[in-house]
């Protein structure tokens, strides 16, 4: 059918893979760092020149790298907000990132709509420090002026996008994009205007969100630019993930995704209703704690780096010989324990041991994921196989314990920029829809990652066994503090 393009503007990078668009196979590649200097002398990392964007795709793209390319897919990274003023200027530097300056902000939102309840009611999320509607408050508590010249709000696909189309009238996003906002609401696939005002104190243009299969535009030279989406929607499609399955992804904080065929309103707010890119939902459930568990247990045992804390924690046995942690250690968001800290449970003389507390950080982290996956499966999600995505996906504790602990099937891909596949992948929907060799509905079938797949096999006894003890001591240390 071609050949097409996915970029993947990720918050230090930009990525460009240029793939067969029938099969999928990877043909090119191209990378180039963001300018780090931050914009009009802030010296803030969340502030950022969205310029900075285009001259690093710029790079990527360099050596004729999109010659014969017929389509190009967006992806960027979530929750960066740009606002333009009536002519379609940068209002001020983009804000990107979860922004520990709008925290309050997102607090006073909670509290302005009734709580937590009303805004998962309302849009299927939370505000929290990182949403663009968080955002838009503390503008306008901060910068008054700035927030009075704001006409209309684009993310940082969105703004990629428009500027690739040359800055066309018609502004466009996904629905993936627009569910991350914390003002459009996947459940009923409208914007909440009333909640930009509340937040922003006036109305403002926002981008009008197109199907997953759409083209955005066309530059003039013929190039189509599908819809982009934001680097979750992209990464999920890029691995192929469908019914049934999950992606725990594990950074310094680790997150449980899910596909799903409908938004799901969770009270509590600890999921957050995000759509795909290929008109299904996928909810969110975040933990604050996943590598850096980790790497505080190798610090306290004066260990020079991960690796040698799995290769100590193997030396151990499932359950720590008793030992259990609950890796609160920076709070918790699931359970919802903002202010708690961690707990170190079971010491007794024979567990005190180097490779106990070892495999007890292991397991603790992954009890935690677990727990977050149950919320998913509390709810309805069909759970059969895990996604485990993350450079600590590959330590053998972390592979040795995942699949009992999950009850899952554990699929650990090769490491790839999935998010650019999935913006290319993308693109060759949005290419092969609009020739008609490609049914809107359907996403083309491209071929799976290689990957290493983990059974629970006979250990999924004994790791629920493990599990069941963690799940006890959370209850004596926090009564009532998870509810499913």
């Amino acid at each position: 059918m071609g050949i097409v393009a996915g970029l993947d503007s990720a918050p230090d990078f930009t990525r460009i893979v240029v793939c067969d668009a029938d099969s999928g196979t990877v043909l090119k590649q191209g990378y180039a760092p963001h300018p780090v200097d931050h914009p009009q002398g802030t010296g803030r990392p969340s502030d950022v020149d969205p310029q900075n964007w285009l001259y690093s795709l710029g790079e990527a793209a360099g050596g004729g790298l999109l010659e014969g390319v017929q389509a190009i897919g967006v992806s960027a990274q979530a929750n960066a907000l740009v606002p333009l003023d009536s002519q379609g200027n940068t209002v001020r530097p983009a804000m990107v990132g979860a922004d520990k300056r709008t925290q309050v902000a997102a607090a006073d939102l909670i509290d302005a709509l009734g709580g937590r309840a009303a805004w998962a009611q309302a849009v299927g999320s939370v505000p929290q420090a990182a949403h663009p509607v968080t955002k838009l408050r503390w503008l306008a508590r901060t910068e008054p002026e700035n927030a009075a010249r704001t006409a209309v709000l684009l993310q940082a696909h969105d703004w990629l996008v428009w500027q690739l189309l040359g800055r066309p009238v018609r502004r466009t996003t996904d629905r993936g994009g627009a569910s991350g906002t914390g003002y459009w609401a996947a459940a009923t696939g409208n914007y909440r205007a009333d909640l930009v005002e509340l937040a922003l104190g006036h109305p403002t243009m926002l981008p009008e969100v197109i199907g997953p299969a759409e083209a955005a535009g066309a530059t003039p030279e013929g190039l189509l630019i599908s819809a982009g989406t934001g680097e979750t929607m992209a990464a999920a499609f890029g691995l192929g993930i469908g019914l049934g399955d999950a992606v725990v992804s594990l950074g310094a904080s680790g997150s449980v995704m899910a596909v799903h065929p409908e938004a799901l309103y969770d009270p509590d707010g600890m999921i957050t209703a995000l759509a795909d890119a290929t008109g299904m939902h996928l909810p969110v459930v975040t933990t604050l704690n996943a590598v850096r568990t980790l790497r505080g247990t190798a610090e306290l045992l004066g260990l020079p780096d991960l690796e040698s804390l799995s290769d100590l924690a193997m030396k151990s046995t499932p359950g720590s010989h008793g030992l259990v942690l609950l890796p609160y250690l920076e709070g918790e968001r699931t359970p919802n324990l903002p202010h708690t800290a961690g707990t170190l449970s079971g010491l007794r003389r024979e567990s005190m041991k180097p490779e106990h507390l070892a495999r007890a950080a292991f397991e603790g982290m992954l009890c935690g994921l677990a727990d977050a996956l149950d919320v998913m499966r509390g709810r309805g999600v069909e759970v059969r196989r895990v996604f485990l995505l993350g450079q600590a996906a590959e330590l053998p504790a972390v592979q040795a314990a995942a699949p009992s602990l999950f009850g899952a099937q554990v699929v650990v891909p090769q490491p790839a920029d999935y998010a650019a596949i999935g913006a290319a992948r993308q693109a060759a929907w949005a290419l092969g829809a609009s020739r008609g060799t490609l049914d809107p509905r359907t996403p083309p079938v491209w071929q799976g990652a290689a990957a290493q797949v983990l059974e629970p096999g006979e250990d999924l006894a004994v790791g629920q066994a493990v599990r069941q003890q963690f799940v006890s001591v959370r209850e004596q240390t926090h009564p009532g503090a998870f509810r499913m």
